[in-house]
C-alpha cells in the first residue's frame, strides 16, 4: 500500500503502489502582487482538498512602480503584468486547469485606474478578477502558510511582506484572530530610499527609522503586543534570505519551506548585501530579477519586525496567498 507524504510545498499526496480510480481535477491561481505575478496550477483529488503541484512560476512585473508618487497605475507596468497574466492564463488552460482563480491586491485596490485595468484585464484574459482586501488577503496567506507548513500550534503572527503592503496575522491554533494591512510594500520603500550602491549607514538608518515609524503608528497593539510561540516569514524578501542562507545555487522551494533564520543568519546576510551595488547583488545566485533593488528594504521591514514582537528568529514559508487562493478553491471540490 502507498503511504501518504507531504509534498515540498505541504499538501498530502499518495506515492507509489496502485492508484485508486477517483476523481481529480486540475486548478489554477493566479496572485497578481504589486511586485510579482504568481501562477500555480495543481491536481485537486475530488473529496479531499489534497493536491499535487502540477506547475508553479512567477515573474516581477512591478505592477506598483510610481503608483504612491503618481496615484494611478503606469501604462508601461500595467502592459507587462496584464502580459503576463494572460500568459498564464493561457498556460494554466494548457496545462488542463479546468478553474482559474485570478486574485488582485494592493496595487489595484489603491489605484484610481484599479477598476479600469481590472476591465481590460478580464476582457484581454477571459476569465474574473477578484480584487481583494487587505483582511481578505491575510486570511488567504494564512490559509496557503497553514497548507504549506501544517497546523500551527499555540500564538503564531505571520508576515506577508509585498510590493505595496505588509500583512500582518495573529493566529491561535492556526485560526485567525486579528491581521491588519499595512501601506508598507517593498517597492514603495526602494523608489523612496534607493540603493544603487553599497549602503550609506545614514541612508540605512533613514529607511529603518521610517519603517520602525510606521510599525508604530499602524500595527496593532493585540498583534504588537501578544506574546507569541513563533514568528513565521513568507514572500520574497524571506524565502530570498532563506536561499541565501543555505547556500543554494538554484531556488529550491523544499528545502526553503520551514528553514528556520535567526537574527544572527539575517545580520550576516544583512551585511553582506548591504556591502554590494545594485549589480553585485543582481549577480548573487536565487535573486529572482528585479529583486536587486527591493532586497534591503524587505530586510528593513524583516529586522523591523523582529524587533517590533521581540523574536530572535522566524520560520520561513514558500506557501502564501498563491497556495491559499488554490486552497480555497480545493475546498470547493470536498
Amino acid at each position: 500500500m502507498s503511504t501518504p507524504r507531504r509534498s515540498a510545498g505541504g499538501a498530502f499526496v499518495r506515492w507509489g503502489g496502485r492508484r485508486p480510480n477517483v476523481a481529480r481535477v486540475r486548478l489554477a491561481s493566479i496572485d497578481l502582487g504589486t511586485n510579482t505575478v504568481r501562477l500555480l496550477v495543481a491536481e485537486v483529488t475530488a473529496g479531499t482538498a489534497a493536491w499535487r503541484t502540477v506547475h508553479a512560476e512567477q515573474r516581477v512585473t512591478r505592477l506598483g512602480e510610481g503608483l504612491r508618487a503618481r496615484g494611478t497605475l503606469g501604462d508601461a507596468a500595467a502592459a507587462r503584468t496584464a502580459a503576463a497574466v494572460v500568459a498564464y492564463v493561457a498556460r494554466a488552460r494548457a496545462a488542463g486547469a479546468a478553474r482559474v482563480a485570478v486574485v488582485a491586491t494592493s496595487a489595484v485596490r489603491e489605484a484610481a485606474n484599479g477598476r479600469a485595468f481590472v476591465t481590460d484585464l478580464e476582457r484581454a484574459a477571459g476569465v474574473a478578477v477578484r480584487v481583494i482586501s487587505g483582511e481578505e488577503e491575510a486570511r488567504l496567506t494564512l490559509a496557503g502558510i497553514v497548507a504549506g507548513l501544517g497546523p500551527l500550534p499555540g500564538v503564531v503572527v505571520a508576515f506577508d511582506i509585498g510590493g505595496g503592503s505588509t500583512e500582518y496575522i495573529l493566529a491561535r491554533d492556526g485560526v485567525l484572530t486579528a491581521a491588519a494591512s499595512l501601506r508598507l510594500g517593498v517597492v514603495s520603500l526602494a523608489e523612496r530610499f534607493p540603493f544603487p550602491g553599497p549602503v550609506e549607514p545614514a541612508r540605512a538608518a533613514a529607511l529603518r527609522a521610517d519603517v520602525d515609524a510606521q510599525l508604530a503608528r499602524e500595527l496593532p497593539a493585540v498583534i504588537a503586543t501578544t506574546r507569541i510561540d513563533r514568528l513565521v516569514g513568507t514572500a520574497g524578501t524571506v524565502t530570498t534570505l532563506a536561499a541565501l542562507d543555505l547556500g543554494l545555487l538554484d531556488y529550491d522551494p523544499a528545502r526553503v519551506q520551514g528553514h528556520p533564520l535567526t537574527r544572527a543568519a539575517i545580520s550576516r546576510q544583512h551585511r553582506r548585501l548591504a556591502a554590494l551595488d545594485l549589480a553585485g547583488r543582481a549577480a548573487l545566485p536565487c535573486l529572482e530579477p528585479g529583486r536587486a533593488d527591493l532586497i534591503l528594504p524587505g530586510l528593513a521591514i524583516v529586522d523591523a519586525t523582529l524587533d517590533r514582537l521581540g523574536c530572535e528568529r522566524l520560520i520561513v514559508s514558500d506557501w502564501s496567498l498563491r497556495e491559499g487562493i488554490l486552497a480555497e478553491l480545493a475546498a470547493r471540490e470536498v
